[in-house]
């Protein structure tokens, strides 16, 4: 007895697929990104007109590792950052993320992530270099915990957090 349903499997697949695309949730994505400009922004008055300054993490009984704020690009309307942590160990590169600030709307996207290059807004899945659907949301997610560490961990003067000018 035949039960195959030719026209139900078609269908069936066309489903799967588009089940299976993924699909930006841009309120969440632009979410994130203005909670993250928020946070760079008040790490932004550290530097002043400098383009580098040295933060403290602490690391467990090893003493401290620094990160490492750095400005790529002054514009008018944006501004690139890359955030460094020194290398763990030298067969583990610390990370660093270069993040694009839009000053216009108030946002700040993970543009790239070491040891990648572009950090895209979405990828095929599977795909031969092992990338997940929403990475680019997960690195956005893993600025803003490492923002909040930095916050409650790190040796950055507590009037920059505060809303006060550094220095007051």
């Amino acid at each position: 007895m035949n039960t195959a349903r030719p026209h139900a499997d078609r269908g069936d697949r066309d489903d799967l697929a588009r089940r299976q695309r993924y699909r930006v949730d841009l309120r969440e994505m632009m979410t994130q990104c203005e909670a993250n400009y928020g946070q760079l922004m008040r790490l932004m008055r550290l530097l002043g007109e400098d383009d580098q300054v040295h933060l403290s993490l602490p690391h467990g009984h090893q003493g401290s590792r620094r990160l490492v704020l750095r400005v790529l690009e002054r514009c008018r309307y944006t501004t690139m950052l890359e955030l460094e942590q020194e290398t763990l160990h030298s067969l583990l590169p610390g990370p660093a993320l270069t993040v694009r600030l839009y000053h216009d709307a108030r946002s700040a996207e993970v543009t790239a992530a070491r040891p990648y290059r572009r950090v895209q807004a979405r990828h095929d899945y599977p795909n031969t270099d092992m990338h997940q659907r929403d990475e680019k949301l997960q690195w956005n997610r893993f600025l803003a915990e490492w923002l909040r560490h930095l916050v409650e961990h790190g040796g950055v003067a507590r009037s920059a957090w505060a809303g006060q000018p550094s220095g007051a």
